[in-house]
């Protein structure tokens, strides 16, 4: 597996990834309607490409496939991790982790972690700083606000 920078032409890829991600790994914490919510199949990818440039944005490949990809900012704010679904449990969203954590000059780092992705975030030393619901277009779905201390 190589993680390497993201790079705009990886947009699409990385779009189709999260939708098909939270649709079916996720599937077992939030209903259809929260899916069809948090991951829309009208995303937007200039948006998404703004975002995915101005942070610190890694992308796992692994036979010449995305197999994964992470985002952090200047803050310290963990923003995107996701693993293709077929590539679950093989160490790829630990190697993202890695690299987006050495990456940025923080005291700590914060994530809103879903609940499917809670118990990733505590083995790697995250604490639960409170629950939350958030709201997409009048729809609550769960998720955690989490810290780590790094320095």
């Amino acid at each position: 597996m190589i993680i390497r920078q993201y790079t705009p032409k990886d947009c699409e890829d990385l779009v189709k990834l999260f939708y098909h991600t939270v649709h079916t790994i996720n599937a077992k914490d939030y209903s259809q309607e929260q899916l069809n919510v948090w991951a829309t199949d009208k995303i937007d990818l200039e948006v998404w490409n703004k975002s995915l440039s101005e942070h610190y944005t890694v992308v796992a490949v692994e036979n010449n496939i995305i197999v994964g990809f992470g985002d952090i900012d200047k803050s310290g704010y963990l923003d995107r991790l996701f693993v293709h679904r077929d590539y679950q449990r093989r160490g790829i969203a630990t190697a993202i982790c890695n690299e987006l954590e050495r990456a940025v000059k923080v005291d700590k780092i914060i994530t809103y972690a879903s609940i499917t992705a809670k118990p990733f975030f505590e083995q790697r030393g995250f604490k639960v700083v409170k629950e939350q619901q958030v709201e997409r277009n009048g729809i609550a779905l769960t998720n955690y606000v989490m810290e780590k201390q790094v320095r």
